[in-house]
């Protein structure tokens, strides 16, 4: 007997549900379909395309050149490779974005019609969103009692399940079932950009499954330590950088959960590790509210936002895209995402904050660009988050909480590393000036052969103007 297992955002053999039941029941053919079609407005964006392209050949690797790379409607496609190969099942993990789940739905039915098995398994949360719920059945509105009541208090998270030992694959190669529902391989998926924007990517990261039981153990070894406060410093090691890879299941998050629990009882667990592990359930309550909310991504949860005065300006937004606003915490990080992929998590709220509060840009705005640039990007984390910084969003930071990026970046890169790194123009200001360089006095500009507003940009916006015109129009509500 042959069984398909659909590979989605689950790119591993180990800990992988669906794989594992699937190879108990004979030959295994193993496929991954990118579905633009049904994901229409949801389709990956540039850098998330990036990085499928090389988690892609490394799954491939790992099942021996094996891997069927389709392009298509899986609703259409996966009915087509059943019949040819004349498949008794198909096994996939489940996946929680709501065209996937309306999606998976419909074919579930149209298989099963057909009288082909179909088993869906939890590969990608350690709590499904239906097992997380109050008392009263109802889904958590706050992160703290999500975490410590809805998970921590329900069952423990399953065992890490091995890669299967004697995994049998079916090789379709260069077959007339292969032809048949056109084997794209993975250079015809076009996933890779057309011009080398991706250079500094490739400098960044390892991707696939060995890398990051790599950069986990790393993490665990050398930046857990001081997680707790070094994680707010976006110039030391203390992020674990994991969010790309749990987003396209080059690991689990019992993976991640087991492996963090072993080292905190090897040396000793505290408040570093806690603080650790409750990222990961950030993450569960992200899915919960995507899951319960299905129109999270578009809808602010907090209806009275609805007639919030959103204003929109080209010129201001797309300097917030460039890095080119005049206030170097604000440009390091925008800076930072392009050319990595990747922004670290407190630069992630200052530049959040500053683009729908200083500049009243709705949060769609911000959404979209990271989804575009973000390798992390993750539908669920994407929109919980934005909605959280806009103040309108479940459990989310109050409108009037405005992160000034002045302060934030002397306190949290008070020698400017950060800034440095990615504001190179303005390296030679003295640490007094660096955060705040239209505040530099004309000599002290001089003397670093800075001319604003030719070598760096004036500030945009008045930070103190633009956040009581913010607060005004909130209290109209």
């Amino acid at each position: 007997m042959t069984r398909i297992v659909w590979f989605r955002q689950d790119l591993r053999l180990t800990d992988n549900p669906a794989l594992s039941a699937a190879s108990q029941h004979g030959s295994v053919l193993p496929v991954y379909i990118l579905d633009d079609t049904n994901a229409a407005d949801w389709a990956m964006g540039g850098a998330s395309r990036w990085w499928l392209h090389h988690s892609l050949q490394s799954l491939n690797h790992s099942l021996q050149g094996r891997l069927l790379l389709l392009r298509g409607d899986p609703l259409s496609l996966l009915p087509l490779l059943s019949e040819a190969i004349h498949a008794d099942g198909i096994h996939w993990n489940r996946c929680y974005e709501p065209w996937r789940i309306a999606r998976d739905a419909r074919l579930k039915e149209q298989l099963k019609d057909s009288g082909i098995a179909v088993e869906s398994h939890n590969g990608s949360l350690l709590w499904e969103p239906w097992q997380a719920l109050k008392q009263d059945g109802t889904p958590y509105k706050v992160f703290t009692p999500f975490w410590r009541k809805g998970c921590l208090l329900g069952a423990i998270p399953r065992q890490v399940i091995p890669a299967p030992s004697d995994l049998d694959c079916l090789s379709l190669g260069g077959s007339p079932y292969a032809r048949q529902v056109g084997d794209a391989g993975i250079t015809a998926l076009n996933l890779l950009p057309t011009i080398p924007w991706d250079q500094g990517m490739r400098a960044t990261w390892q991707i696939g499954e060995d890398a990051v039981r790599q950069r986990l153990r790393e993490f665990l070894d050398t930046g857990l330590g001081d997680y707790k406060q070094g994680r707010n410093f976006p110039a030391r090691p203390n992020v674990s950088r994991l969010s790309p890879h749990l987003h396209f299941g080059e690991i689990s998050p019992h993976q991640v959960w087991t492996e963090a629990q072993r080292h905190g009882a090897e040396n000793g667990a505290d408040e570093n590790l806690d603080c650790f592990l409750s990222e990961l359930g950030w993450r569960e309550f992200s899915y919960s509210l995507l899951y319960h909310h299905p129109t999270l991504m578009r809808d602010s949860l907090q209806s009275k936002f609805d007639h919030f005065p959103w204003q929109h300006d080209d010129a201001l937004l797309h300097a917030w895209q460039r890095g080119q606003t005049g206030f170097p915490l604000i440009d390091a990080g925008m800076r930072e995402l392009w050319q990595t992929g990747y922004m670290h998590n407190r630069v992630r709220m200052v530049v959040g904050s500053f683009l729908v509060k200083n500049l009243r840009t709705h949060w769609h705005r911000g959404e979209e660009w990271f989804w575009d640039c973000l390798v992390d990007a993750d539908l669920a984390a994407n929109s919980a988050s934005w909605q959280w910084i806009a103040g309108c969003g479940a459990d989310a930071a109050p409108y009037f909480r405005v992160f000034n990026p002045v302060t934030q970046s002397e306190r949290f890169d008070p020698q400017g590393d950060y800034i440095r790194r990615y504001v190179p123009e303005i390296a030679a200001l003295p640490d007094k000036y660096l955060h705040n360089p239209s505040a530099a006095p004309a000599g002290v500009l001089r003397e670093a052969g800075i001319v604003l507003g030719k070598d760096y940009p004036e500030a945009i916006v008045d930070l103190k103007d633009s956040r009581e015109q913010a607060l005004a129009a909130f209290k109209g509500l």
